[in-house]
């Protein structure tokens, strides 16, 4: 019982990895959004889990497909510790499906299918593979931990979800051609998954029920394997994922390789209680190999957006792992002497797969028809340009103080600002008649370059005797087109690079001057050097004292 309550623990904490690496993948305006998803799909797991779900997974066997339901635990006085292990599992389940409707979803919308998934459709297939007389379990179905159960459900669910919900805005042209968007922090996703295979050492190891029994070290050292082996399977899936992004993207794939990670630890959960160190090296390559594959695939062939790659994650890893079971198990697998018993049990384990994949796309597919068709799947196009952290919930920046502020900035009262002392005596901005040209000659220097040449061009300004510069940190690129970028093996189309702006008015000294000094500061003879563009400046004011012209650009 305390083994699986500090497993449950650790399984719990998943849904910290699972905000994280969705939050990384995605665009910081969305960020707050992920982050209610990921803590409601639990609150709402709770509820609906414990007072229908659990039951309907293991109350007393009906046929073999579900089990008889009561209400909030009634009747399994005594089985407590059971439900808060399984709880967790199905709050894993619905967090799986957040990542590939990410960006555009509508937070009522996500929140009734969180609570569909984790009351009827998750507890029928854990019935069906775990219950006590359900008809998978009892025909020799294997799935230790949930390679299809939990993982293939979630992803096949997200599958179903993001083609309901169609790409984001910009993601395909009309013409099909894929655009990357990239996720505002990968180390933030790769946080992620450092908590999600923490999470792991719970999730596989917590399904072997015990960490050690009355046969003492036995048990323990069962459970020490389980874990070694589904480390084996994460370390192979994340490193045959590196390579397969190299061959297909010629560099090793910062997003693909955290994946691949994952890939690894869904592909072993079906069988890290049957299979040796070799076979949980062969499941992870095999899985971190088809992860890149399967989500190129999705990508750019089937054209369903999923931004975090939930499907190829969790569904196509799954599936890799429950078929592999038929090849790996040490006891009657096909690579370990098995013959026709092994072939016999990749019929079952296939066959089962299908028929959970038909249930999930069958009930989940019914789920968001009937939302798109009633209260709607998917925010507006504006809101979904402005972020659903401001449209959804009212949060202008969930990066607060970090980034700037969507929102419309007011006065708390109607009490005017109170002037500058002497202010009422100074003769304000005069009006001027446009239609006649200015006096005097002004001109505007506005130098772009390296953000590290600013103590260098300050230097040769001050030099001049230049009184006024302004100074702003952009991005942007010339005719170079900045540097070749790609994420997740889809070209980046804007190779933005961080530059500076420099802009100077000027009227009595020589615009030549300026350029020379400038050109002065600023050359390398290399690419990214930058460019200096001149302006005619129709004419300048100086707020206070309302002098205008040369007088307002000139030092006082």
């Amino acid at each position: 019982m305390l083994w699986l309550i500090v497993a449950a623990a650790l399984v719990f904490f998943m849904q910290a990895g699972f905000a994280m690496v969705e939050a990384g993948f995605t665009r910081a305006k969305n960020a707050g959004n992920i982050v209610m998803k990921n803590a409601l799909d639990f609150v709402f797991a709770t509820i609906v889990y414990v007072a229908i779900g659990y039951s309907l997974a293991y109350g007393s066997d009906i046929a073999g497909i579900i089990g008889s339901p009561s209400f909030f635990l009634s009747g399994f006085e005594g089985e407590y510790t059971s439900v808060l292990f399984q709880l967790v599992f199905a709050g894993a389940t619905a967090t799986i499906v957040s990542g590939a409707m990410a960006e555009r979803t509508k937070f009522s919308s996500y929140m009734i299918y969180a609570v569909v998934i984790c009351a009827f459709v998750y507890p029928v297939v854990t019935h069906w593979v775990w219950g006590s007389g359900g008809w998978l379990v009892e025909w020799g179905y294997h799935d230790f931990a949930g390679s299809t159960a939990v993982h293939m459900v979630g992803g096949i669910a997200a599958l179903v979800g993001a083609f309901f919900l169609g790409p984001r805005i910009g993601k395909y042209d009309k013409d099909g051609t894929v655009h990357a968007i990239p996720g505002h922090n990968l180390t933030l996703a790769a946080l992620g998954v450092f908590i999600l295979w923490f999470g792991w050492f719970g999730f596989n190891g917590g399904s072997t029920l015990a960490v050690s029994g009355y046969d003492g070290a036995a048990s323990a050292d069962f459970t020490s394997q389980v874990l070694i082996v589904t480390c084996m399977a994460a370390a192979a899936g994340a490193f045959f994922a590196m390579l397969t992004s190299i061959a297909l993207f010629k560099k090793p794939d910062v997003s693909f390789t955290l994946n691949g990670c994952l890939a690894g630890l869904v592909a072993i959960c079906a069988g890290a209680d049957v299979v040796d160190f070799y076979g949980a090296f062969a499941i992870g390559a095999v899985a971190g190999v088809f992860v890149v594959i399967g989500a190129d695939f999705v990508d750019r062939k089937l054209k369903i957006d999923d931004p975090v790659g939930a499907f190829a994650v969790h569904g196509i890893s799954g599936m890799v792992g429950i078929l592999l079971v038929a090849f790996f198990d040490t006891g009657s697998g096909l690579f370990y002497g098995g013959g026709m018993d092994a072939l016999t049990q990749l019929g079952k384990q296939a066959a089962g797969m299908l028929v959970i994949a038909g249930w999930t796309v069958l009930t989940m597919g019914a789920t968001f028809y009937a939302i798109k068709k009633t209260i709607g799947l998917r925010v507006s196009p504006e809101e979904e340009l402005e972020g659903l952290d401001l449209s959804e919930h009212g949060l202008s920046n969930a990066y607060s103080g970090l980034m700037p502020d969507n929102q419309k900035i007011t006065l708390a009262d109607e009490t005017a600002t109170p002037m500058a002392a002497g202010a009422e005596t100074m003769p304000g901005i005069p009006v001027y008649d446009y239609t006649v040209p200015a006096a005097g000659t002004l001109k505007k220097v506005v130098i772009i370059t390296r953000r590290e040449m600013l103590g260098a061009l300050k230097s040769q300004m001050d030099g001049l005797g230049i009184s006024g510069m302004t100074i702003s940190y952009v991005e942007g690129f010339g005719a170079q087109k900045g540097h070749t970028q790609t994420y997740r093996g889809v070209h980046v189309d804007s190779a933005l690079l961080p530059k500076m702006k420099a802009e100077i008015v000027v009227s009595k000294i020589p615009v030549q001057d300026v350029v020379e000094a400038a050109k002065r500061a600023i050359y390398t003879g290399a690419v990214g050097d930058g460019k200096i563009f001149i302006y005619d400046v129709e004419n300048a004011f100086r707020i206070r004292t309302g002098q205008s012209g040369a007088d307002a650009v000139s030092a006082e």
